[in-house]
């Protein structure tokens, strides 16, 4: 089952990486993905096998971003791969078969490339200019997402579509509209200032989403 709301690890000044997932995870989120760059792979496994214990005590999934190694070694439930990370078949034989699979996708052509490479679920984005990425992609916003789940329609292509960048709990009725699947959020769960009521409303405004995977 693909969660409808995933949270995105970030750190910043006041926390780190765990104690950030911590607070989601108190707060009610079931899928966290641990998304640390620049640091060395070894530093990324040692933060994944704690992410992995704090998982496992809320019972919630664990997806690595971008360390196809680490996700084997931390036994995540999962691995997100943006554009530019390695193909996903290189990946898929470093986990194995079992192991979901996620891949970042910004335009049809990426959903297509996705689809063919036979990942779980698509992060569509971004829906707006988010800090939290270097190199951003072209902002698709509402118009993008309706375009994009039009296309996907008429194509008859069916994949979890997970909306991403930049996301706060006011833009997700509207981006369920579209026909997307649920959303992808980082900081606007991080800098919560009552992190359970805003992870409670965002589960109820995702549940809206008509399709289940």
């Amino acid at each position: 089952m693909i969660a409808k709301l995933q949270y995105i690890s970030q750190e910043n000044a006041e926390q780190s990486h765990l104690q950030a997932i911590k607070k989601a995870l108190e707060a009610g989120c079931n899928w966290i993905q641990l998304r640390v760059k620049n640091q060395p792979e070894e530093k990324v496994l040692e933060l994944a096998l704690e992410a992995k214990k704090l998982c496992d005590a809320f019972s919630a999934k664990l997806i690595v971003n971008d360390h196809p190694e680490v996700a084997l070694k931390a036994k995540a439930d999962g691995l997100h791969l943006g554009l530019q990370d390695m193909p996903v078949l290189q990946a898929r034989a470093i986990v194995g078969p079992e192991m979901m699979i996620g891949g970042t996708a910004n335009t049809f052509e990426h959903v297509m490339q996705r689809v063919a490479e036979g990942v779980n679920y698509i992060g569509l984005g971004p829906f707006r200019f988010t800090k939290t990425k270097e190199k951003l992609s072209p902002i698709l916003g509402l118009e993008g997402y309706k375009t994009i789940m039009q296309q996907m329609q008429e194509a008859q292509i069916s994949l979890p579509i997970i909306a991403i960048g930049g996301i706060e709990l006011e833009d997700i009725a509207s981006i369920i509209q579209t026909g997307i699947y649920g959303v992808a959020v980082s900081g606007a769960i991080t800098r919560a200032e009552n992190p359970k009521e805003t992870v409670q409303e965002m589960l109820l405004q995702t549940n809206l989403a008509k399709q289940e995977y």
